[in-house]
């Protein structure tokens, strides 16, 4: 099946880079006709157009975000901004939009899962709770976290509950993209987790550099621009 084109997604506010967009849309493009997704952290909805987009007739997304005013980089009117997003993308009717936080909407889930998108709060705690998604996604399916190897919160979060973990199997990044598969992992897989932390330490790094306002030293760490890794 050839994903749906979804215009210019780039100039929806948000952090998602092209290759990254590819992996969403490739990774949609494969949930069966019928099949659900779920995406935490949702924003202005740049990520939500490309998976929505990508998926086959029948499946549905489920976007699930409290749009909190107070976030670092909420504002009032994002919820409506979303919509609005994923009205002129043509994909509104096949977003299902829960105005709620991951773990309530958790809470009451019971259906499977083919594919989850995590980029949520970023702090270890709910970057652990947000994982439990991965307990609804059907052998075989992915779990793909955005900031992985950027972040303190979610790169923590993910070697206390993934590295040693029997069911999940890191599989690798796109840039800060990582993709989970929900199967057994070798040693193999666990190694390849640990060989990304020097990568890990150097974004910790920039982000300093960043606060400090050193971006020339940022520079000769390869990083442009005043963003954060991602």
């Amino acid at each position: 099946m050839t994903p749906r084109p979804v215009g210019d997604f780039e100039a929806i506010p948000g952090w998602l880079t092209p290759d990254q967009a590819t992996l969403l849309r490739e990774a949609a493009s494969r949930v069966p006709p019928g099949g659900v997704a779920v995406e935490i952290g949702s924003h202005h909805g740049r990520s939500a157009i490309v998976l929505a987009a990508a998926l086959p007739v029948g499946a549905r997304l489920v976007a699930v975000d409290p749009f909190p005013s107070d976030w670092r980089y909420g504002a009032p009117g994002t919820e409506q901004s979303f919509r609005a997003n994923l009205a002129r993308a043509g994909v509104a009717g096949r977003v299902d939009v829960r105005v709620a936080t991951s773990a309530d909407v958790r809470r009451d889930w019971s259906g499977p899962l083919d594919l989850v998108y995590v980029d949520g709060k970023h702090d270890h705690w709910t970057v652990r709770d947000d994982l439990h998604w991965a307990d609804h996604v059907t052998p075989g399916g992915w779990v793909l976290v955005h900031d992985a190897f950027s972040s303190l919160g979610v790169t923590t979060a993910l070697l206390r509950d993934v590295l040693p973990s029997r069911s999940l199997r890191y599989a690798g990044r796109v840039g800060s993209l990582a993709r989970l598969q929900v199967t057994p992992p070798s040693r193999r897989d666990r190694l390849r987790m640990l060989a990304e932390l020097p990568w890990w330490v150097r974004n910790l790094v920039v982000k300093v550099l960043l606060r400090l306002r050193l971006r020339p030293l940022a520079r000769l760490l390869g990083h442009q621009g005043a963003a954060d890794p991602f």
